[in-house]
């Protein structure tokens, strides 16, 4: 089966119930104007979905008792950066012992101490996904690592992809043009771009290339030989001398002296004046020595086209693909003219466009195929799921996450390219890639396992989705009608119809009149300790709750 089949297998039949195929025409409403239409638990879900891995019951619900503005406000709140990655296995390593960290330590010859950092700070990751609760950083986060992409294959060294990733996590909502600074002399960036390598006598292309067409202005149409809308090929090799001379330190050092750094030096540096081409009006960049690449930046941000390209990005991860010349004008142009108009600080911007109109229009909600990341963290943290034993062994769990996610082609820590994943920039599949033979059923299994069996580290608990708890959660567990309604709300972009509810109970409470489950459910309230009680309604949900992520509804965003 191709992907195409795949996905139209999928969609089969959703379409008397969302009035749409995933694949059709979208009419849309709104631009960036405020939201005025009403604030449910419905709106206050799709909002947390979006802007933050799966949100639970009750994050749902403050967002629906905080109001639109209270719910953005809060995903916006400063919070601490998370404790580094630490060793959770290795007894051989000679500076870190087992559950401290090792983001300063060097490695030792004759002893692979790479393999179990790499899988710690995957570990990590997954805990700081989890554990990312109602706010948008971790969000945010992914954005930048698909913006300004690197690869653990290529650099391989995970004391400097720890770095390259606590920067973006550090300015995840801040400035554009100083995260754009610091990622171009990032340690990570330079090794991957091969900026370490750019000489007087010997310029790379790399930097410069990737700083114009993937993470500030973007080329635009070409007009003319070696000339876009936004630069020209004479801009890259002018761009290429400015960037010479930086170096990182540290990269795979056995020696513990030398710290996880760059160095700017001038010997290798291009000297004298830079001059740029018509399309930056032939500004000149003069001789600044460790100065000139920010004074550069500072100059190709002059340009509006940068705010834009930006604008445009943010849409296609938030909202949605396709961008209509209405939406160009309606949304995207308002929503640059504020990054703009607060100096490529995004929060203000973000901030617009989660609260608009056009965001909250019908047709957005359950339009975007949700990625594998967001897939797996969404099952996880809707559920409640966590990893029990103390901090050594949750790593041993956590680590088992980041295969999932990986085998479904979205590898954290490991986009296919500088470009990003393709979901966000190939036309004409879009989101769509996510979806093939062979990472539907992946998607299925994963959802069947964490409900039925769950994990397991050596000895320890199975951990899976705590069921019991999280149907406690629900407004009222004892209406198998509230309970399907419930989890829908949480599980789906839109209401599930009449004949799909009817479904869902038959699943439930296969041939039973809804009574049934009130009695089984009260009676397990009245003796939680009684396990036969428990399993019987635990099972039931299960059934349950592994048949709707089974849904095409469950894929949806």
């Amino acid at each position: 089966m191709d992907r195409r089949t795949s996905i139209q297998t999928l969609f089969r039949g959703s379409k008397k119930a969302s009035g749409r195929t995933a694949s059709s025409a979208m009419v849309l409403n709104g631009g960036l104007s405020p939201y005025q239409g009403p604030w449910t638990r419905s709106e206050a879900a799709h909002l947390l979905r979006r802007a933050s891995f799966g949100p639970t019951q009750d994050e749902i619900r403050e967002a629906h008792q905080l109001g639109l503005d209270g719910a953005v406000a809060k995903l916006f709140e400063p919070t601490v950066l998370p404790d580094p990655p630490i060793n959770y296995i290795n007894t051989t390593d000679p500076f870190v012992p087992v559950g401290d960290t090792w983001i300063d330590a060097a490695y030792v010859v004759g002893i692979n101490l790479r393999g179990y950092r790499v899988q710690s700070l995957y570990a990590w990751t997954v805990n700081n996904m989890l554990t990312g609760g109602f706010n948008i950083r971790e969000k945010m986060t992914l954005f930048w690592h698909n913006h300004y992409a690197t690869e653990m294959g290529v650099v391989n060294d995970p004391k400097f992809q720890y770095r390259y990733i606590n920067l973006l996590r550090s300015n995840a909502t801040g400035n554009f043009r100083e995260l754009t600074k610091l990622i171009t002399i990032d340690p990570t960036m330079l090794r991957y771009l091969n900026g370490n390598q750019n000489t007087r006598n010997n310029p790379n292309e790399n930097c410069a290339r990737e700083l114009l067409e993937l993470f500030t202005i973007g080329k635009g149409p070409q007009v003319g030989p070696g000339d876009y809308t936004n630069y020209t090929e004479d801009d890259i090799l002018e761009i290429a001398k400015v960037l010479t001379g930086w170096r990182d330190r540290g990269y795979n050092t056995n020696d513990p002296t030398v710290e996880v750094t760059v160095e700017f030096r001038n010997n290798v540096h291009t000297l004298g004046e830079k001059t740029l081409s018509h399309r930056f009006d032939n500004h000149v960049i003069p001789e600044l020595g460790d100065q000139e690449y920010a004074y550069l930046i500072d100059r190709i941000f002059e340009k509006p086209a940068c705010a834009l390209f930006l604008a445009r990005k943010l849409y296609r991860w938030f909202v949605y693909y396709d961008i209509t010349p209405e939406i160009e004008v309606d949304v995207i142009n308002p929503l640059a003219d504020l990054i703009l108009a607060n100096d490529y600080d995004i929060s203000e911007a973000l901030k617009a466009l989660l609260s608009s109109e056009h965001f909250f229009d019908a047709c957005i909600r359950g339009a975007m195929i949700k990625h594998p990341i967001d897939y797996m963290m969404s099952m996880l943290r809707q559920s409640g799921w966590s990893a029990p034993g103390d901090l050594v062994i949750q790593y041993r769990y956590w680590r088992l996450i980041h295969p999932y996610y990986d085998a479904m082609q979205m590898g954290y820590f490991n986009p296919p390219g500088v470009s990003g994943w393709k979901a966000w920039y190939q036309d004409p599949a879009w989101y769509q890639s996510w979806l093939t033979s062979v990472t539907l059923p992946l998607r299925a299994n994963a959802a069947i396992q964490f409900a039925y069996t769950g994990i397991q580290v050596g000895n320890n608990g199975r951990a899976m989705f705590p069921v019991l708890e999280w149907v406690a959660t629900l407004d009222d567990p004892t209406l198998p009608d509230a309970v399907i309604d419930g989890l829908a709300l949480q599980l789906f972009a839109h209401p599930v119809s009449e004949t799909k509810k009817a479904y869902l109970k038959e699943v439930l409470l296969p041939g039973l009149p809804d009574y049934e489950w009130t009695l089984e459910y009260t009676d397990h309230l009245a003796d939680p300790n009684n396990t036969e009680l428990a399993n019987a309604v635990a099972n039931k949900l299960r059934n349950l709750i592994a048949t709707m992520m089974q849904m095409p509804e469950y894929q949806l965003s």
